[in-house]
């Protein structure tokens, strides 16, 4: 598969354009209910996760005849065998690496770009990689349409990473491996936090933290989660 790269270069808003006017969100009070009630009361504590979660229009990231369902507590089909994953796991997710400003967080999978635009309220940038490529394209179009000027996406196989713009302070895989591929550790900064589903797939797998102090790689299972599979070029 040759690699294709984007860069959406426009800035971010809650705000967003339709038909060149700036348009009220219509679920916005939809998705401060999910927070509440899906997200908050399930211990998600860190006030950047809470306020990126209230920010990004999650309806803008299903296909739309999914769109009134959106904001339910479980994840959604996006096509291509692949799914939006429940709106608390992508906040614990994104809790776990611990974002800050001026992070570069790399993430494996894009699907449609929710978990990319979440990052990409919080941290510096955000370079998610998609092997399916009508997904990435996609996601290319509606977070150049959401206005995000900090997520560069990469239509590509993600088991090998983004060497050339490694290292990264976080690693965000949303696809469920075998093992931890080993790129992805090396691409991790010391002092890093990388979350990944690993078991096979169509099972029960385990969510596991990766950090990586001193050279040295430290692992710790957190919960049973199920993802869709990590997707090779040879698969």
């Amino acid at each position: 598969m040759s690699k294709i790269l984007f860069s959406v270069c426009l800035a971010g808003f809650s705000l967003f354009a339709l038909n060149g006017e700036a348009q009220q969100d219509p679920f916005e009070e939809a998705r401060k209910l999910m927070v509440r009630q899906q997200i908050e009361s399930r211990d998600i504590r860190s006030k950047p996760v809470l306020d990126a979660m209230r920010a990004v229009p999650r309806h803008r990231f299903v296909p739309a005849d999914y769109r009134k369902e959106a904001y339910r507590d479980g994840p959604l089909p996006i096509g291509y065998g692949q799914t939006i994953s429940q709106p608390y796991i992508v906040a614990y997710m994104t809790e776990l690496i611990r974002p800050e400003p001026g992070f570069k967080v790399l993430e494996i999978g894009t699907g449609s770009g929710y978990q990319a635009a979440v990052l990409a309220e919080i941290v510096d940038s955000v370079y998610t990689i998609e092997i399916v490529e009508e997904l990435g394209l996609a996601a290319v179009q509606r977070l150049q349409d959401l206005s995000y000027d900090n997520v560069h996406v990469k239509i590509a196989d993600g088991y090998d990473g983004w060497e050339s713009v490694g290292p990264f302070d976080a690693i965000v895989v949303t696809a469920a491996a075998n093992f931890v591929p080993p790129p992805l550790i090396k691409q991790l900064k010391d002092g890093g936090r990388m979350i990944i589903p690993v078991g096979s797939p169509f099972q029960v797998q385990q969510l596991k933290l990766v950090e990586k102090k001193n050279q040295q790689v430290r692992t710790e299972n957190l919960l049973p989660v199920r993802f869709v599979p990590f997707t090779r070029d040879n698969d």
